[in-house]
């Protein structure tokens, strides 16, 4: 279990893309992978799972689907660490067991067009 809390960190928490590509360079299959491993990990979101009326089906924030370049990958907050290290094993599991490609970096908010006068 790590022993650091979000709040005692001397940086902000690093992002980790997990590529659809094995190491050999290869689109890893199914196509729906990255959607089926962040919907493993929905549960694991600020304030725990929703339940009532209200609730509704969403990606949790530290476990995200995206597509970069056309390639589908998963974007793993490191604070997923911090909230549950067992789900953080498994992601990292998963890509190690699959040999997929690992990334560390961060993803930047999309930036609006300047409006042209």
């Amino acid at each position: 279990m790590s022993t650091s809390s979000p709040t005692d960190r001397s940086h902000p928490p690093r992002e980790v893309f997990i590529q659809g590509l094995t190491s050999s360079g290869r689109t890893f299959r199914p196509s729906d992978w990255a959607e089926r491993l962040a919907g493993a990990m929905s549960c694991f979101r600020p304030g725990g799972v929703a339940s009532g009326p209200m609730a509704h089906i969403g990606y949790s924030p530290y476990c995200v689907p995206t597509s970069i370049d056309n390639v589908k990958c998963v974007v793993v907050n490191e604070a997923l660490r911090d909230i549950e290290p067992m789900a953080w094993d498994f992601v990292m599991n998963f890509a190690r067991d699959n040999d997929l490609q690992v990334v560390d970096a961060c993803l930047l908010p999309d930036v609006p067009n300047p409006v042209k006068r």
